[in-house]
């Protein structure tokens, strides 16, 4: 049986976390290990998992490196740990039972090339698709693609969030980790954008997550000071990614500006965010991201090497 490891990246949610865990620990398709990833939490979290959940494998962040340091240590740990398939998710996702098992069902039928992920369906509280994460159907996909998939029950997808996807390892070792130095916003788009150019990615419907964000509202809503990461991280996503062909990025980079208009036009906080516009645009221009293994550094959580695009590797 293929070795399915999960990771969980957490901060200061212990309450949700313990939630995800539990759901995680209930799957009808077996675990080969769990991975929490704590973000240098100050609620307990560390000491609840190794209290109630000590099957998990915890690794405690010296600070918060944020959901991209915390999804590239992750990944590094479980592809060390022999993970050929690695699920991965926030602290206040909530799979159902068979999530898990519909992705591996999903992938192993798949009559066309192995699919290097496999994004789940997430909704809200409420039952209601949740629009932060509507993974992006791929542009161009032949007949054949989609019949190919549709046959499974799935349909090709470009890119996806971190709310339940399934990657593969071997995937990973060739494009590399996901970029640490993002800190938030973007690292999911840009890491499975790289890791779907050349290979396939499906977003499979009968694979239901809950994600239990406070409210229920797409990437457009007013984001406040974390506005400078979206102007920052798309920047570097445009100029320096090697994820997007350039037809994509003049896609992809039409119907950003359109979502910054509708930030901006709902937003009670303009200044706010044109402080962060001037600030993202400045330093996603000047310098782009450093190497995910050097930002772990800095961070005082090393992570072992294990693609080949990390600075020691073969």
């Amino acid at each position: 049986m293929v070795n399915v490891q999960a990771v969980v990246v957490a901060y200061n949610r212990r309450e949700l976390l313990t939630e995800a865990l539990e759901a995680i620990a209930s799957q009808s398709h077996p675990l080969a290990a769990i991975h929490v990833v704590d973000n240098a939490s100050t609620d307990g979290t560390s000491e609840m998992v190794g209290k109630s959940y000590p099957d998990a494998t915890l690794h405690t962040m010296a600070t918060n490196t944020g959901g991209a340091g915390g999804f590239a240590a992750g990944i590094a740990y479980a592809l060390e740990d022999g993970a050929e398939l690695v699920w991965l998710m926030d602290d206040d996702t909530v799979p159902t039972a068979s999530a898990l098992e519909e992705l591996v069902r999903a992938r192993e039928t798949f009559s066309g090339p192995t699919p290097a992920a496999m994004a789940s369906k997430v909704v809200w509280t409420d039952g209601r698709d949740h629009p932060m994460n509507t993974p992006r159907p791929r542009p161009g996909a032949s007949r054949a693609d989609l019949a190919s998939a549709a046959a499974v029950g799935c349909f090709p997808v470009r890119s996806a969030s971190f709310v339940s996807l399934l990657v593969s390892a071997a995937s990973v070792r060739k494009v590399g980790l996901p970029e640490a130095d993002f800190f938030l916003w973007n690292d999911d788009f840009e890491f499975s954008t790289r890791l779907l150019r050349d290979e396939v990615g499906l977003y499979c419907p009968a694979s239901v997550v809950e994600h239990r964000t406070k409210t229920f509202g797409s990437t457009d809503a007013d984001p406040g000071e974390r506005f400078y990461y979206e102007v920052r991280n798309k920047v570097w996503t445009f100029t320096r990614s090697r994820g997007l062909a350039p037809k994509e990025k003049a896609l992809y980079g039409g119907s950003t500006l359109r979502r910054w208009v509708k930030t901006f036009a709902a937003s009670g906080r303009r200044g706010v965010l044109v402080s962060g516009l001037r600030r993202g645009l400045v330093d996603g221009i000047r310098s782009g991201p450093r190497d995910a293994y050097e930002v772990m550094d800095e961070a005082g959580a090393p992570i072992p090497v294990v693609d080949r695009a990390g600075r020691d590797s073969a």
